[in-house]
């Protein structure tokens, strides 16, 4: 646990609180490969507060299953102040994750998630700490959300459950965010619950954000912005495509949906995209199946018919088209990767 001195460092910047304002206690379990970006940006907020107001509004501890330092995604590694145990039931535990994504369902960590939901607790999840809130069986009456790239896994995993696009939820005793600047998002959130909104937005000028907690509420870019492009009839589209990744709809299903003749759509494609329907929708096909193939243990005919090809051999083929190497080959090398984590 950090002393006072770290817990409240000296600063400039000032904004008053009333005086024995309680401390709020958090817990951070760190599972192998978790993101250092998201578990700073969930930390930082703490920290700001306890400074802006020159009190110890909040303290936090780390803790690992066994106590010993934790590797992050990029390699550095994190010291832990104890192993994984009991925590006070005043204490909001949040499970701070990564790649891969089955690293937070260690049966240790759930089991300290289980028992601390059951005696009361508040419990939470960064970047995709939701997988061992899910393995735990918290999320069924919950809204939740854990990264993008990590939710078709997710949902091959617990079919019954559906995440959130949105940068954090949080639902009662249950928050989860999709990692990176989206856990500075939902702590300033927190920290508006317990010290109100003026107290939350300077702390957000702190971390110097322009933008107030609530206004950009999905994790990604709009499908404009990625697809570069305006056109309400080629967003309708591709909108249609990604929503039948499983289930392909033909250029005839799209034409009579989104109103325009075959030719039509082609030519919107083609000057927009550069590449015609065909290729495009085989392209979100694909990328799919690559993150299956990345993020799970399905076998190649499951994933092949998980992107709407009949056969592994055209899935095959159109993957080494698309990546240059071949599905079983990068599912061997991602396959090696995971061993040696």
């Amino acid at each position: 646990m950090p002393t006072d001195d770290t817990i409240v460092p000296l600063g400039a910047a000032y904004f008053p609180v009333p005086a024995g304002s309680p401390t709020r206690s958090y817990a951070f379990l760190l599972v192998p490969g978790f993101t250092l970006l998201a578990f700073s940006s969930a930390v930082e907020p703490l920290r700001i507060a306890n400074q802006l107001s020159q009190q110890p509004l909040y303290r936090w501890q780390l803790m690992s299953e066994t106590g010993a330092p934790v590797a992050s995604s990029s390699g550095i590694s994190v010291c832990v102040d104890a192993p994984i145990g009991p925590m006070d039931r005043a204490t909001r535990a949040f499970v701070c994750a990564g790649n891969p994504p089955s690293a937070a369902a260690a049966p240790k960590v759930v089991a300290a998630i289980q028992r601390h939901a059951r005696f009361g607790g508040a419990v939470g999840g960064i970047c995709t700490g939701a997988v061992a809130l899910a393995a735990a069986g918290l999320l069924e009456d919950h809204a939740f959300t854990l990264h993008w790239e990590n939710q078709p896994t997710f949902r091959e995993d617990f079919p019954a459950l559906c995440p959130s696009a949105n940068r954090f939820e949080i639902s009662g005793p249950v928050m989860t965010c999709g990692g990176g600047a989206a856990a500075t998002d939902m702590m300033l959130s927190l920290i508006a619950e317990d010290h109100g909104a003026e107290f939350s937005a300077m702390v957000s000028e702190m971390c110097l954000r322009k933008v107030m907690v609530g206004i950009e509420k999905e994790q990604r870019s709009s499908l404009s912005v990625l697809i570069r492009s305006r056109n309400p009839g080629l967003l309708n589209i591709v909108t249609l495509m990604n929503a039948h990744i499983e289930d392909p709809l033909t250029l005839d299903d799209l034409s009579r949906v989104a109103g325009y003749s075959r030719r039509h759509i082609e030519r919107m494609f083609l000057s927009v995209l550069g590449e015609t329907p065909g290729e495009f929708y085989r392209g979100i096909r694909l990328d799919h199946g690559r993150t299956l193939l990345s993020t799970t243990d399905m076998g190649l005919l499951e994933v092949a018919l998980a992107c709407g090809f009949g056969s592994v051999a055209h899935f095959s083929k159109s993957f080494k088209a698309r990546f240059g190497t071949a599905p079983t080959k990068f599912n061997r090398t991602i396959r090696g990767a995971r061993k040696t984590r």
